[in-house]
């Protein structure tokens, strides 16, 4: 398989180069020349696969040449070590639980397959730099997935005072090749920053650069995998099956419109989004609008100028009425998040996290007017935001043993300016 920019300015690239360079030489996103659609036999047997199989039929197309079958399935068998629960919470609703694995985040997913991807290409002679931005869990996916990993140094720039004090201390204590930096600003300016690394010529000429946003493809394309495996889950699939998907940097939702464009029966989905609403209104209005990040409770989706929108409108030409018909948008406040987080918990015993809360907030409004099977996804462990999820639901909840181990260990980490030229002086200097 090979890739395009975006832009359409850019060389084509086969899904190695992809992978390593991150971004496209034009500031586009890497985005495949075709999304195949999966063979009959696949979605014959899709019951009884495990989800290291699943992934393996999927990402060997986007892979290409450039590893053996046999590179493939040991990176997702290896990667792909924990399941992911979908569990009925009420009639017709389904909880897709994507936080049991390392990080007990979504991006555990993508982080793990990306980190393996790279590690075989990483060269002898020259370390691969990578640049990661986060507003909460990909700093700690990220930083795990590539922990002591040869030929691999991980920076990872988050936003000051807007990420929970566990996810900070997932990714500031590891030390060793994970360098972490605390920038005096939004999380669009950690990934504005991220963006002008690679547009840099002398950063470029010196380092290996390399990304693990899900602007880059070895980090999206695998959460494709948990829509087939949570399909293949459901026991009832006679009514429409939509998948509300707590939207931030819409990486996530970008990777279930490719398991539909690959065959996957999906009706419809739900981009669920907090006051960072800046999809959501494009589907209303036509009109695309980034604006400054606001703070709220679901940190991970303060997200102002969504980088994977620019594959969504390749996925549909760029036809606002193609969008519309396959993507439904609703926004919550964090007043009407905790109201649901608390009605859950008192109705059902479930506890959601902030994120989580928005996508079923968004599920629960479409079913509303349509009769469907809903899952929404679950992308964190309620734990990570103990905070918020006590004083809303007025209960103390249980912190897994790895969290725990993370706030007791020392942060280390570089506080700077939200300044391009300190952050190259920092790059240099590594």
């Amino acid at each position: 398989m090979n890739y395009k920019s975006t832009n359409n300015q850019s060389a084509i690239v086969d899904f190695k180069e992809a992978v390593i360079k991150g971004l496209a030489d034009d500031k586009g996103l890497f985005f495949p020349l075709e999304i195949p659609k999966l063979p009959d036999y696949f979605f014959k047997e899709l019951d009884e696969m495990e989800m290291s199989e699943i992934a393996f039929h999927f990402l060997k197309n986007y892979v290409g040449n450039v590893l053996s079958d046999k590179e493939i399935k040991q990176i997702v068998e290896e990667a792909l070590n924990f399941d992911i629960p979908l569990l009925e919470i009420e009639p017709n609703i389904y909880a897709l639980e994507l936080y049991h694995g390392p990080t007990l985040a979504f991006k555990d997913v993508g982080a793990r397959i990306m980190a393996r991807f790279l590690a075989k290409f990483s060269g002898k002679d020259k370390k691969i730099t990578v640049l990661v931005a986060t507003s909460g869990d990909t700093g700690s996916a990220v930083a795990n997935g590539f922990f002591n990993v040869k030929g691999v140094e991980v920076v990872v720039l988050y936003p000051k005072g807007m990420v929970s004090n566990i996810q900070e201390k997932q990714f500031t204590t590891l030390g060793k090749n994970i360098i972490a930096l605390e920038i005096d600003g939004t999380f669009d300016d950690c990934q504005r920053l991220v963006k002008e690394a690679f547009l840099d010529n002398e950063l470029n000429s010196k380092l290996n650069l390399s990304s693990a946003n899900s602007i880059n493809v070895a980090r999206f394309l695998p959460q494709a995998v948990y829509y087939f495996y949570a399909f293949a889950k459901l026991k009832d699939k006679t009514k429409p099956i939509v998948f509300s998907v707590p939207s931030g940097n819409y990486g996530n939702l970008t990777a279930g419109l490719f398991a539909k464009a690959s065959g996957l029966p999906i009706s419809q989905f739900i981009a669920a989004s907090n006051v960072n609403n800046i999809v959501p209104n494009y589907i209303e209005t036509g009109i695309f609008e980034p604006k400054s990040s606001i703070s709220t409770i679901s940190n991970a989706m303060d997200v102002g100028n969504p980088s994977n929108f620019a594959r969504i409108l390749e996925i549909f030409n760029h036809s606002w009425a193609e969008i519309r018909k396959n993507i439904v948008g609703f926004t919550f406040s964090d007043d009407e998040t905790r109201k649901n987080m608390l009605q859950v918990y008192k109705n059902t015993g479930y506890i959601l996290d902030p994120h989580g809360a928005v996508a079923y907030s968004g599920l629960k409004e479409y079913l509303k007017n349509n009769e469907a099977i809903g899952i929404f996804l679950e992308t964190a462990h309620p734990a990570k935001f103990f905070e918020t999820v006590e004083d809303t639901i007025s209960q103390k909840i249980n912190i897994p043993n790895p969290l725990q181990m993370s706030l007791s260990k020392e942060k280390l980490s570089i506080s700077m300016e939200n300044s391009f030229d300190e952050f190259k002086n920092i790059l240099l200097q590594l």
